[in-house]
C-alpha cells in the first residue's frame, strides 16, 4: 500500500510541475505577445525621441567637449574649458537673473491660474468647455505674433500708457518694454494656459462624493480646500510648474522682443554664442548646464508629486 501511495503522490507531483511549467510557459508567451502589440504604439514614439530628442541632446553635449577654432571651426579635441564659461561672473548674472524670472513666472501663473482653473470647475457650469476653449485659443496664435501684439501695446505710444493717461493715472507714457517686468509679463502670458489645464483636468477628475463626504463631517468651505482639493490635486501643481518652468528658463524670444539688448537672459546668451559669435562649443556647454537644470527639475516632480505626475506630462 504504502508503494502504491507513493506513486500516486509522484504522478500528483509530476502532473503539477508540468501544470506549473505549462502555466510558466503560457504567461511567457502572453508577455510576449502583449510587447508585441504595444510595440505598433510605442515603437514610433521611441524612434521619433530616439531622432530629435536624444541623438540631437547627444551631439550637444559632444560639441561642449570640443575645440573651437579662430574662424569658427570646430577642433575635435577633447577639453573642458568651455564650462569655464559657467564661472564667468557676466555669464553666472545672467543665469541668475533667469531662474528668478523663470521662478516668478512660475509662481506668478500658479497663483493666478488655480483660481481661475478652480472657478472654471466650480462655477463654469454648462460653459466650462467654452471658457477652456477661450483659454487656449490664444495659443493657436503664432508665438512671435502674440509677442508682437504684446509689445504694440506695451510701447510708449500703445495702448495700455494712453489708457493710463486718459484715466490721467500718470503725467508721461511709461518706458515700460526693455525691462524685466516686461519679459516677465510676457513670460507670464505665453505660458499661463499650460498651467492651468493639468490643474483644470485634475479639479474635472476630482471625485464630489469626498466633498460632500468632508462637508457631512464638519469642515467648512476653506477646510474642506485644503484638507480635501488642494493635497489631492497636488500632482497636477507639479506638472503645471514643470510646463512653465522649463520654456520659461530656455525662452529667448521673448527676452529678444520684450527686452532688448538691456536685458540678456540664458537662452538668449546661447543663442548669441551660436549665431552671433559662432563659438558653438561654448554655447553647447551653457546648453547642456540647462538641459541638466531641466533635468533636476523632472527629478524633483518625479519625487514629491509621484511617477504619475510624469506620466501626465508625457
Amino acid at each position: 500500500m504504502g508503494a502504491v501511495a507513493d506513486t500516486i503522490s509522484s504522478k500528483r507531483s509530476s502532473k503539477i510541475t508540468e501544470t506549473r511549467r505549462q502555466h510558466h510557459s503560457g504567461k511567457k508567451i502572453i508577455g510576449f505577445l502583449r510587447r508585441r502589440a504595444y510595440f505598433p504604439y510605442v515603437g514610433p514614439l521611441s524612434v521619433w525621441i530616439i531622432l530629435f530628442v536624444i541623438a540631437p541632446l547627444g551631439i550637444i553635449i559632444y560639441y561642449s567637449f570640443l575645440r573651437a577654432g579662430p574662424s569658427g571651426n570646430i577642433i575635435a579635441v577633447f577639453t573642458l574649458e568651455n564650462y569655464r564659461a559657467l564661472f564667468n561672473p557676466t555669464v553666472r548674472v545672467v543665469f541668475l537673473r533667469t531662474f528668478l524670472l523663470a521662478f516668478l513666472t512660475n509662481l506668478i501663473c500658479l497663483i493666478v491660474g488655480y483660481p481661475i482653473a478652480y472657478w472654471i470647475v466650480m462655477y463654469g457650469g454648462r460653459w466650462k468647455h467654452r471658457l477652456v476653449f477661450l483659454l487656449i485659443m490664444p495659443s493657436w496664435t503664432c508665438y512671435l505674433i502674440r509677442l508682437y501684439a504684446l509689445k504694440t501695446l506695451m510701447g510708449y505710444s500703445g495702448l495700455l500708457n494712453a489708457v493710463l493717461l486718459k484715466l490721467n493715472l500718470i503725467q508721461a507714457p511709461l518706458q515700460l518694454l526693455y525691462t524685466p517686468g516686461s519679459i516677465l509679463l510676457g513670460l507670464v502670458y505665453a505660458w499661463l494656459p499650460f498651467m492651468v489645464l493639468p490643474i483644470y483636468a485634475s479639479l474635472e477628475g476630482l471625485d464630489p462624493l469626498l466633498l460632500e463626504a468632508s462637508s457631512d463631517l464638519g469642515a467648512n468651505s476653506f477646510e474642506r480646500f485644503f484638507t480635501v482639493t488642494l493635497p489631492l490635486t497636488k500632482g497636477s501643481l507639479f506638472v503645471g510648474s514643470l510646463l512653465v518652468f522649463i520654456p520659461s528658463l530656455g525662452d529667448w524670444l521673448a527676452p529678444l522682443l520684450l527686452g532688448g539688448d538691456k536685458v540678456l537672459l540664458a537662452g538668449s546668451l546661447v543663442e548669441h554664442y551660436f549665431l552671433k559669435q559662432g563659438n558653438i562649443p561654448v554655447g553647447s556647454s551653457l546648453a547642456t548646464f540647462l538641459t541638466a537644470v531641466v533635468l533636476l527639475a523632472l527629478y524633483v516632480v518625479i519625487k514629491f508629486a509621484g511617477q504619475d505626475a510624469l506620466e501626465r506630462v508625457l
